[in-house]
């Protein structure tokens, strides 16, 4: 179950990346109505490219390649001690959530306009926070079968 709850993230993370995180109107950085994950990383290649950078990898990077890395957990394709290194890099993709609502909060603050937020927000939201769980879970799962082998 754990697996397959995993392997739907690869499909819902990319979703998420085009689904529309918020609507704005009248900010500078930013011309558009709608902004999703990519049309905000598009925006922020051409003003501030160590920010897009850091922002890629927090947004697209490190979620995937802690639901590809683990994947290969699951399928026994890799060691369960992949799991520490994992959890670390799911904190850092939880980080660029934070800037988006810290985002959101300014624009609104300072009033740039109005900021209204969309849909794709929860979803990419809720595939981090499953991610975080889905680990959560690997890691008791690791732990529950290594005390029933110990106790045999």
């Amino acid at each position: 179950m754990i697996r397959y709850a995993n392997l739907a993230l690869l499909i819902l993370f990319p979703l998420s990346w085009f689904a529309p995180l918020m609507r704005a109107g009248m900010l500078p950085l930013f011309g558009l109505s709608e902004i999703t994950l990519l049309s905000g990383l598009q925006s922020l290649w051409s003003a501030d490219i160590p920010l897009a950078l850091l922002v890629t990898f927090l947004a697209l990077v490190a979620p995937m390649v802690k639901t590809l890395g683990l994947a290969l957990i699951h399928w026994r394709m890799a060691s369960p001690r992949l799991l520490g290194p994992l959890k670390f890099i799911g904190k850092l993709a939880m980080a660029d959530v934070f800037l988006v609502a810290i985002y959101v909060v300014l624009a609104g603050g300072i009033g740039f306009g109005r900021v209204e937020i969309a849909w794709g927000l929860y979803l990419f939201t809720g595939c981090i926070l499953a991610s975080l769980g889905l680990s959560f879970a690997t890691e008791r799962a690791r732990k529950n079968r290594r005390s029933a082998a110990q106790t045999k």
